[in-house]
């Protein structure tokens, strides 16, 4: 039989595969949002005075004139190193790579460029990767990263200089990025294929709760170096755990390594309590093939073009505002690790709701994407219209936290619908083309987020403006694609030029295709 066909024997969600889902995408995902995140206590800004005469003395940042910001603004680009560390002294609430190395005044965009040398990282690693688990295998490779990410990250904490500590956070990105991706795959082809969307879903739940403990260790752990090297003792725990999970049966399977995949599946069966089931794995005697679509199809083709363009913009505009927002906590104003927290978990009521309205005819994928797009953009572009300081009366409520964090739950409920419309949108033939040409749009938003929130330095609710009417201008987008709600997924891009939309394999080949789809949904953000 044929590798699908076991799974109904040795179990397609039983104790094992549950044990998996902990392990994968519940435990390793904390773990990963905490390195994406890191930036957000790690590079915060502590409370700092200076005592120049000429500058009026004892003046603290934060509290003084714009006159008085821009003589030490001044200050600041003509002093040398030295000068800096006497006349300037930071509060001794927390550390950071701030105080660590006076990145203020006109070095303070070296802390965006930390944070934009990890998503790079994951860039590359999310593009390497892949390639590389599909020729050495999923465990190998994602082990061999986990281990490297756990090195490079411990090494952050170990930093003798800023150069180190931006290299080792690309290195980081890079290790974490990829192997998260691969340990999706993992998972998913461990399971039977009715589960690949709830396991998706479980990840990215648990990322949002992610922050939010980064966040409680932080309010514990006020040692940015001390905090750097602590998150990685869960994910010591899981890579050790992680040690003695199977190889892809699927994987092993498609390079026809038949028995090594039958002791992966019986390994399975075995801890699924099913001792009883016995198989014997054969290649089928004809694969078919199917005519694999390019890049430039993409663009070749009127229609992907259309399709193509806008969801590109609309996942870079998803990653752009996501990380934005999250990184932007430390300018909200009260605690910043109740910010933090807040921001992530805001995140978790927008997984079932988006679930609920984008299988509801009368909302469906086109405009539930479209309406949380622009509620996202609106909550953004209400806060250059508040007082700059005003927190009573209605503004108590009303404020830039509160209209952040609901910018914050609107988006995330974007970027979970734009992964599922996404692969709806494209024919089988070029699907995993277009959802890799999406994806790169997302990792470069993540790579220019962390410089929006310094665009307050020209006006205080400039970077609120950026993601207000970058998501606005993406909701009205969106509104020209079709919907695809109970539309059967396409073969071809004849299929999607003629408006064909009956599958030429009947109905057990079209379940396998949305299938297809759900595995492609929530690839790591």
């Amino acid at each position: 039989m044929e590798v699908e066909e076991a799974f109904p024997l040795v179990g397609q969600m039983g104790p094992y595969q549950v044990y998996l889902c902990v392990l994968l995408a519940v435990l390793l995902q904390l773990y990963v949002a905490t390195e994406a995140i890191l930036i957000a206590l790690v590079g915060a800004t502590p409370p700092y005075h200076w005592d120049l005469q000429e500058l009026s003395a004892n003046q603290s940042h934060g509290n003084q004139s714009v006159s008085e910001q821009r003589a030490f603004g001044e200050w600041l680009l003509t002093a040398n190193g030295s000068e800096v560390h006497k006349h300037v002294h930071f509060g001794s609430s927390f550390t950071s790579i701030v105080s660590e190395w006076f990145l203020i005044g006109s070095t303070s965009y070296k802390v965006s460029a930390a944070s934009s040398f990890y998503f790079s990282g994951v860039f590359v690693g999310a593009i390497s990767f892949g390639q590389l688990s599909d020729r050495f295998g999923r465990k190998k490779v994602y082990l061999a990263g986990f281990a490297l990410d756990i090195l490079f990250a411990i090494a952050n904490g170990f930093s003798p200089s800023y150069e180190f500590f931006a290299i080792s956070r690309f290195l980081v990105g890079m290790m974490n990025g990829g192997m998260s991706l691969v340990a999706f795959v993992l998972l998913n082809e461990c399971v039977g294929t009715a589960y690949w969307a709830l396991a998706g879903s479980i990840g990215g739940l648990f990322f949002a709760v992610g922050i939010a403990q980064y966040a409680l260790l932080g309010y514990f752990i006020r040692s940015w170096r001390t905090l750097a090297v602590v998150v990685n003792l869960e994910g010591t725990v899981v890579f050790l755990l992680s040690l003695f999970i199977p190889e892809s049966p699927r994987w092993l399977y498609s390079q026809g390594r038949l028995n090594e995949a039958e002791d992966a599946l019986y390994l399975i069966a075995k801890r699924n309590r099913k001792q009883k089931c016995t198989f014997s794995l054969k290649l089928p005697a004809e694969r078919s093939s199917r005519e694999a679509g390019s890049f430039l199809d993409l663009f070749r083709y009127k229609i992907l073009l259309g399709r193509t363009l806008i969801m590109m913009f609309t996942w870079f505009v998803c990653s752009l505002v996501y990380y934005g927002l999250t990184l932007n906590v430390g300018d909200l104003g009260g605690s910043i690790y109740a910010n933090l927290a807040l921001s992530g978990l805001i995140e978790i009521p927008a997984y079932p709701i988006c679930i609920y309205l984008i299988n509801q005819k009368w909302f469906g994928r086109k405009r539930t994407l479209s309406t949380f797009l622009f509620l996202g953009g609106l909550a953004c572009l209400i806060v250059m219209f508040l007082p700059k300081k005003k927190d009573t009366g209605v503004f108590a409520v009303v404020n830039s936290r509160s209209l952040s964090l609901l910018g914050k739950l609107t988006i995330s409920a974007a970027f979970n619908i734009v992964y599922i419309y996404t692969s709806e949108l494209y024919p089988t033939v070029i699907r995993n083309v277009g959802m890799g040409a999406c994806s790169m749009f997302s990792r470069v938003g993540g790579i220019i987020a962390p410089f929006v929130p310094s665009l307050k330095s020209v006006q205080w609710s400039l970077p609120y403006i950026v993601f207000g009417a970058t998501g606005l201008l993406s909701g009205l987008l969106s509104l020209l694609l079709p919907e695809t709600l109970n539309s059967p997924l396409l073969e071809t891009i004849s299929d999607l030029q003629s408006g064909d939309k009956e599958s030429s394999t009947g109905s057990g080949s079209e379940d396998e295709e949305f299938y297809d789809a759900d595995e492609e949904t929530h690839m790591i953000k």
